[in-house]
């Protein structure tokens, strides 16, 4: 079981997301937002398992939602389900972001494609989302 100190935390998640820091970590343990700490000798440290926690947090709060819905939220989640949510997070990394291309479809949708995505697929993908959105469920 690889453990961790809350700087160590840090580090690794800074190198993913520059928004987080070691104040961060301390205040999403200290409000109860990533489970308990583990106790290995007589300290308590961080796993892997609050690495992929802060990883969905960090997803979620890129998505738009509040502290209090992603705590709601996470709670009810299987340990695997709070992992592939944080395995997200490289969707919203500045990079990955710049290498595709962003499409708006309405100012609540927008879709992201990879470059290799032909302009015939990238058009069908538009108007069935279009057409999802406006309750046409035609196929």
């Amino acid at each position: 079981m690889n453990v961790y100190t809350g700087k160590q935390l840090a580090d690794i998640l800074q190198q993913e997301d520059a928004d987080i820091n070691l104040r961060t970590v301390r205040y999403y343990t200290q409000i109860g937002m990533l489970p308990p700490l583990e106790l290995v000798g007589n300290k308590r440290v961080y796993t892997e398992r609050h690495l992929e926690s802060l990883r969905a947090i960090l997803t979620l709060s890129k998505s738009g939602e509040s502290l209090a819905d992603i705590q709601m939220k996470l709670s009810a989640l299987t340990a695997e389900e709070v992992a592939s949510i944080g395995a997200r997070l490289r969707f919203y990394q500045p990079e990955h972001i710049l290498q595709h291309e962003t499409l708006v479809i309405n100012e609540d949708v927008m879709l992201t494609v990879s470059p290799q995505i032909t302009p015939q697929l990238k058009s069908e993908m538009i108007e069935a989302v279009t057409r999802l959105l406006k309750g046409e469920n035609k196929q």
